[in-house]
């Protein structure tokens, strides 16, 4: 008998433990930061479509971003923006930052442009995010990856 009742007690702390649980977990997931398109203007400045990646489960507000943006092996300038945009859980959103690079980045551009060749990029370092309901957080960023030409665009690379 003393075995029946220690048992249907497990099982109705059991069940009463599930009941007070909503069923959402609430992750916070390092961001990634990429580059959408990179446009060169006349006059030798680059508008730089910058995608900010939330793989958080919930919502998180982009405070502030300070990115060295290397193009092949030359550094072209860093990414700095204050864009206090809120970017939804496992969602991201593009933000456009004009860069005046530096004049070895924009021949490293221009030469990839010229050839129709794919454009090697980097970029390095801080993002601060603000989960919802919670403190800010800096997080590192690390990443490389590559542009190619946008056909029947001229001077951009997606």
């Amino acid at each position: 008998m003393f075995h029946r009742l220690r048992f249907a007690l497990i099982v109705l702390c059991t069940l009463a433990l599930a009941a007070c649980s909503d069923g959402i977990v609430k992750r916070v997931s390092e961001p990634a930061a990429s580059l959408q398109q990179l446009t060169v203007r006349a006059d030798g400045s680059w508008t730089v479509a910058l995608r900010l990646q939330n793989y958080s489960s919930m919502p998180m507000t982009f405070d502030d971003v300070s990115l060295t943006l290397t193009v092949g092996d030359t550094e072209a300038g860093t990414l700095t923006a204050k864009p206090a945009i809120s970017i939804g859980g496992t969602s991201a959103d593009v933000i456009n930052l004009d860069l005046v690079p530096s004049s070895g980045a924009r021949l490293v551009v221009a030469d990839a442009l010229a050839g129709n060749r794919t454009l090697a990029y980097a970029l390095k370092g801080t993002v601060a995010a603000t989960p919802q309901e919670k403190k800010q957080r800096s997080f590192d960023i690390s990443g490389r990856s590559t542009l190619n030409q946008a056909p029947g665009l001229p001077g951009v690379l997606r």
